[in-house]
């Protein structure tokens, strides 16, 4: 099947390889439903992938090299609501496949996928590192939004006592500020999550879409163990001073969205059409105009998919965990199929030559569009006050 024949075929072109066992005749399916990229895994004992065995450092703190990322389990992004046994069957399926590390938020929700989370992972809780967000105003109470961000000390200490209820647990593993707050100095926010620690509360911190002076004085103030932001085929911007400066200070990197919130999948074309309160329908780099331009991308990781005997989407999550060993992308999904298809791009090795073949490609498309709507990315970069 012809490149052009996979781009108007939008609901075709995710995963239609199971992950670790795909073969190049395999392709054809990619002209067949989306829908069967979200049937039940075969009971075929000899078919079902390999554990996820790998493992990274994100400074001191050990997590498999893939996580999941959790914010859709309670919302898609087409505004669905999924079904909450099933996802608390794959958040366990997950861990079954050997996956350790999952990333929520309190403004998820709000609050409601932490509790989804706690409940998943009961189980096994002391098995796996539970990372999540602070940082924007939100009622402890009711789970309102407030206007604007909120990192003050003692708000922070009522937000983390929350966390844990929802969490069922008595401690954090990993707690980032979700958005530098531009009235509270980052030696403040140290200081409060340096108290969590002493506490037992927390274990390691992180910030997420900070500026790069207030990532150098954070680290400072309290050794970050992470930094969460965008990073994808679709959005490279941290390769231009973040992820040098993450190298230099042994802080580790994890990338939000690395399948380009499904584009990088094949899930958009021109043709898709975005429920209200879908946030890509008002990213400009979606627009059909733009998307048409974008879509270069998708056809280059259905070459090399074909290539490498796996998926697109496979190939895309390879690609970030060759670019450094100290970076985890965290993808995020609804369904048990997608969930192993993701778990297997462990096993896609890219060696140096193809890596930096697969860059060199890259290198030649500009994606057209904003990653985000102009409110939101106001809020990312920001700097933290000076400490008076």
């Amino acid at each position: 099947m012809t490149s052009l024949n996979l781009k108007h075929s939008a609901s075709a072109t995710r995963r239609q390889f199971l992950a670790g066992g795909a073969t190049l005749a395999a392709a054809s399916l990619l002209s067949s439903s989306l829908k069967a990229s979200s049937a039940p895994e075969q009971s075929d004992k000899s078919s079902v992938p390999p554990k996820l065995t790998g493992r990274r450092k994100l400074g001191a703190l050990e997590v498999s090299s893939i996580g999941l990322g959790v914010q859709n389990m309670t919302r898609t992004y087409q505004t669905t609501v999924p079904s909450r046994p099933e996802m608390i069957r794959i958040i366990r399926a997950a861990y079954d496949r050997g996956l350790s590390f999952f990333d929520a938020a309190e403004a998820y929700g709000p609050h409601v996928v932490e509790k989804l989370l706690g409940e998943a992972v009961a189980p096994f809780r002391d098995q796996v590192v539970l990372a999540t967000k602070f940082g924007w105003n939100i009622n402890q109470n009711t789970g309102q939004f407030l206007p604007g961000l909120n990192s003050q000390p003692d708000h922070i200490k009522i937000v983390v006592d929350g966390m844990l209820k929802r969490l069922r647990t008595d401690h954090i593993d990993l707690l980032y500020q979700h958005r530098v707050d531009p009235q509270v100095p980052i030696e403040d926010v140290a200081g409060v999550v340096q108290d969590l620690m002493r506490a037992g509360k927390v274990r390691h911190w992180g910030l997420s879409e900070m500026g790069l002076k207030t990532l150098r004085r954070a680290h400072a103030a309290l050794p970050v163990a992470a930094v969460q932001c965008e990073y994808s085929m679709l959005w490279r911007g941290p390769e231009q001073e973040l992820l040098p400066l993450c190298e230099e200070l042994g802080i580790g990197f994890v990338p939000w969205s690395p399948l380009g919130v499904g584009f990088l999948t094949g899930a958009i074309d021109q043709r898709t059409r975005y429920a209200g309160g879908d946030i890509r329908g008002v990213e400009s780099r979606f627009s059909p105009e733009n998307v048409a331009h974008n879509y270069v991308i998708v056809e280059l990781l259905i070459r090399w998919a074909g290539r490498k005997e796996a998926t697109p989407a496979q190939i895309a999550l390879a690609w970030l965990m060759a670019r450094k060993p100290w970076i985890v992308p965290i993808p995020g999904t609804t369904q048990m199929a997608h969930l192993v298809e993701n778990c297997g791009a462990d096993t896609v090795q890219l060696t140096q030559a193809e890596e930096a073949e697969l860059t060199h490609e890259l290198n030649s498309i500009t994606v057209q569009g904003l990653r985000l709507p102009e409110s939101v990315l106001q809020l990312s970069g920001l700097e933290a006050p000076p400490k008076v």
